[in-house]
């Protein structure tokens, strides 16, 4: 992807309210004319009916372009169903900008399979959103965002749930 210029900006989607508002926030402050916008998406589990889904799961789906993401479909052999607004938000921002997007999705950990994503695609920077676990539930699950944050070689930006 990158022999065709622009920058490469990930943003960590959940289809949660929060990881929508990180979305809208990358594409109205960060994104720009040339840049490719990449869905990152962590699945729950993997059905190892395909031999290439076994692969998949430790280097991630491949690049899915937005005609395809936005198609239920092609989305059901993956097991993930983007909601209605995120797929209008994207769809959106790729009319109105000049911009190429793509979803990639991996399987495990969310904490780890970010933090492989920014390497490996690799990113020029990554948008995310922090739910605002309470300080007990933080601390027994760890937080997400700042797991990645301090583990991940681009700059992040953690869009915060609530302002």
């Amino acid at each position: 992807m990158a022999e065709s210029g622009g920058r490469r900006i990930g943003v960590a989607v959940d289809f949660s309210e929060c990881s929508k508002k990180a979305l809208s926030w990358a594409i109205d402050n960060l994104v720009r004319d040339g840049d490719h916008l990449i869905l990152i998406t962590i699945a729950h589990d993997m059905h190892y009916e395909e031999g290439e889904m076994q692969l998949w799961e430790t280097v991630g789906s491949p690049l899915i372009p937005l005609s395809e993401f936005s198609d239920a479909a092609v989305m059901k052999k993956y097991a993930v169903k983007p909601d209605a607004e995120t797929l209008d938000i994207v769809n959106t921002a790729s009319r109105k900008k000049s911009i190429t997007v793509v979803m990639k999705i991996y399987w495990g950990d969310p904490r780890e399979k970010i933090c492989a994503a920014a390497e490996q695609i690799p990113l020029s920077s990554l948008v995310m959103g922090n739910r605002g676990l309470g300080g007990l539930k933080r601390m027994i699950m760890g937080s997400v965002s700042n797991h990645v944050v301090n583990n991940v070689t681009c700059p992040v930006t953690v869009v915060k749930a609530h302002t």
